[in-house]
């Protein structure tokens, strides 16, 4: 026997539950954290544990939980599901207004506009407020029984709310998944799918091709724990079958739908007459890209229902309403070809050469294959026929292949062994998925980005050398490789965009300045893949001149701190490639000057300690405390940590030194510092 006090608590968490999940997945304004439902929630679990008879059907709990369905069974709809009439232009929309105004003997017709949500129709059966059923659209008549799926998500009321609501109602719409929650899911996907294979067992569950399939796919499992856990929304856009009028419009329809708990479209709206549909269409196609479902159209319905009575049906479309079909942003085309495109660092991308095809609006004939990895994925081959997604600016992605189409001869896609541009060495490093060039020093399609990394602020520091003017010297052949920025002469400059007597000559003495640099700068300069500064700082200090590092094996390179087996094989590759020797040889030819740094005694009291370096000190700038150092064999951190060796305190330091403190840190003030270099 059920005492009346846990009856109550039971009928009050239910209530608090689903108000907080009424204000988290419909209203998007959670008023309680995430800890606080979850105590909600097992209070309510262990009460109907303990007493099942307190359990009622749309209780929260019931949301998941249900046994795996060997199939799903029929439901039949009480009024049709029908399809909708398409048009695809504006005159197309112009003739359906004018069949409607003179039908109606008006000279306006008032619509509600909406944005066709691009997933899977669902009508829900709802008795005394209840949902008792749920089906796919089918046919139009007969659809599957997804009850048991459809009750675990949170979109859907398992009691409408509020009040209004006739004994008998069907409530229809569109089941959908947000983009950004599709690129999730594909993500764990693809995830669960390479720890399988890293375990040997078999290849996982495959990506979904779009929105729209990974909806109907979720809608339609057998299992619903495995729909509860996929990011479903539903979004009604009317009603079937009902025992009573609701409303006598279709805008208060909407309306009071909303008062029964369900979410509706944001973009709904109100328009009247022609010029406001063609408006409402190109605020749709401009916000498209922006919105955070996948749309495929937009849906004019007559916004007096006694008008729709009227108007009536034909046999397989209501009168009253048109979907207009936006620019497809999907296609199926076949691939010509494979292409291994170079960018500005050097990463090789394979891009698939397409039969031309239209795709929003727009001819689509090369899509990104992103990385080889991608390729074997998709299983993209030469010949196949594939599906083409385009959103917006973003380059158009082949999104699945079609495989019962695959010539019989097709092969599966392999990386290039050597750069298709300069025909230097292609190495992927571990942990990249990212092939790359090795030619960085003279491949043409590096020029660009060569050219700005060499003379970035951080290498050789050729100040008024920026983006515009690098690009104008590739274009009209003026250098080659970095070397031949030391050969440019001022009245090549001169005819440049730009490019004045004063700029030039600045910009000369900038490159004429340059030739004297370090060797940790000159090494980061040459843009070898996984050396930045801090690693070059160590091949400087550890090899002292650059052509024992040149030299080098990748067992010798391993010796240095903080280089590993995969950073020394990017190095030795590197070095390995005679183009890039040749330039460097180039640079020593034009003038470009390093001192050897001397290498550290293995006695300094600095050597092999980290050193923070906090406040102003008086005797040198923080750079030149960091550059003393790190000569004598010491590194310099950002942050401090236990593993920090001494923090350098000047004037004004700040919470680095409260850190340093709070760990029991060594201190050094300005003349500690000082007499440490000395020693």
């Amino acid at each position: 026997m059920v005492d009346a006090t846990t009856a109550q608590r039971a009928a009050e968490l239910r209530r608090l539950i689903d108000y907080h999940n009424h204000r988290y997945y419909v209203l998007d304004q959670p008023e309680i954290a995430d800890a606080e439902y979850d105590r909600l929630m097992r209070e309510l679990l262990e009460i109907e544990r303990a007493h099942p008879e307190l359990v009622t059907p749309d209780s929260p709990t019931q949301r998941v939980g249900a046994q795996p369905l060997s199939a799903f069974g029929p439901v039949r709809h009480g009024i049709a599901m029908l399809s909708l009439d398409n048009v695809f232009d504006e005159a197309g929309l112009a003739e359906f207004d004018r069949r409607l105004r003179e039908r109606l003997g008006v000279e306006e017709v008032v619509y509600v506009a909406e944005p066709k949500l691009d997933g899977s129709s669902l009508n829900l059966r709802y008795e005394n407020g209840l949902l008792v059923q749920a089906g796919t659209r089918g046919d139009g008549v007969t659809g599957e029984d997804v009850t048991a799926n459809v009750r675990t998500m949170q979109t859907v009321p398992l009691r409408l709310r509020g009040s209004g609501w006739p004994a008998l109602v069907e409530v229809r719409g569109e089941v959908v998944i947000r983009k950004a929650d599709f690129e999730e899911l594909n993500r764990r996907r693809l995830e669960a799918g390479e720890r399988l294979n890293a375990q040997r067992l078999n290849a996982g569950e495959p990506t979904f091709a779009n929105p729209r399939n990974a909806a109907a796919g979720s809608l339609r499992q057998l299992d619903p724990r495995i729909t509860a856990s996929r990011p479903l929304s539903f979004f009604p856009y009317g009603l079937g079958a009902q025992s009573g009028a609701v409303a006598a419009t279709h805008w208060e329809t909407l309306e009071r739908l909303a008062e029964w708990g369900f979410r509706l479209s944001e973009q709904r709206q109100r328009v009247r007459g022609l010029e406001a549909m063609r408006g409402y269409v190109e605020r749709m196609l401009t916000q498209r890209d922006e919105l955070p479902f996948e749309i495929d159209g937009v849906v004019y319905k007559v916004d007096d229902l006694a008008a729709r009575e009227a108007l009536g049906f034909t046999s397989r479309a209501p009168r009253w309403a048109v979907a207009y079909k936006l620019p497809a942003m999907e296609a199926t085309t076949r691939v010509r070809g494979i292409i291994a495109s170079v960018g500005r660092t050097g990463v090789i991308t394979p891009v698939a050469d397409l039969e031309p095809v239209a795709v929003g609006g727009v001819i689509v004939s090369r899509a990104t294959l992103h990385n080889l990895d991608e390729v074997r994925r998709k299983d993209v081959r030469v010949g196949d026929t594939v599906l083409v997604r385009r959103a917006g600016d973003v380059i158009p992605e082949i999104t699945a292949v079609v495989p019962e189409k695959r010539p019989a001869d097709a092969l599966p896609w392999e990386m290039p062994a050597s750069c298709p541009v300069c025909g230097a060495e292609v190495m992927r490093v571990e942990g990249e998925a990212a092939h790359r060039c090795l030619g960085g020093l003279y491949c043409p399609a590096q020029r660009v980005g060569a050219l700005l990394h060499f003379a970035s602020r951080k290498a050789m520091d050729i100040e008024g050398l920026g983006d515009k003017l690098v690009e104008q010297l590739v274009e009209y052949d003026l250098v080659k490789n970095v070397a031949d920025l030391y050969r440019l002469e001022r009245k090549e400059l001169l005819t440049l965009e730009r490019m004045g007597e004063k700029s030039t000559d600045k910009l000369l003495a900038a490159i004429e300045r340059s030739k004297d640099t370090t060797l940790p700068r000159l090494i980061y300069a040459l843009g070898i893949s996984q050396v930045g500064q801090v690693t070059a700082a160590q091949l400087a200090r550890h090899f002292g001149d650059l052509a024992p590092l040149m030299e080098a094996s990748e067992e010798e390179l391993t010796a240095v701190p903080d280089v590993g087996p995969v950073v020394a094989r990017a190095i030795a590759h590197f070095f390995g490639q005679p183009h890039n020797r040749e330039v460097i040889e180039q640079l020593q030819a034009v003038g470009v000057r390093w001192p050897p740094v001397e290498r550290p005694a293995v006695d300094s009291a600095i050597a092999g300690k980290t050193f923070v370096l906090t406040g102003t000190l008086a005797s040198m700038t923080r750079d030149e405390a960091g550059a003393r150092i790190e000569a004598l064999g010491g590194k310099v951190s950002s942050s401090v940590s236990k593993k920090t060796g001494d923090v350098v305190a000047g004037e004004a330091a700040g919470s680095k030194l409260e850190r340093a403190q709070a760990l029991g840190v060594t201190v050094l003030d300005e003349a500690a510092f000082l007499a440490l270099l000395e020693q």
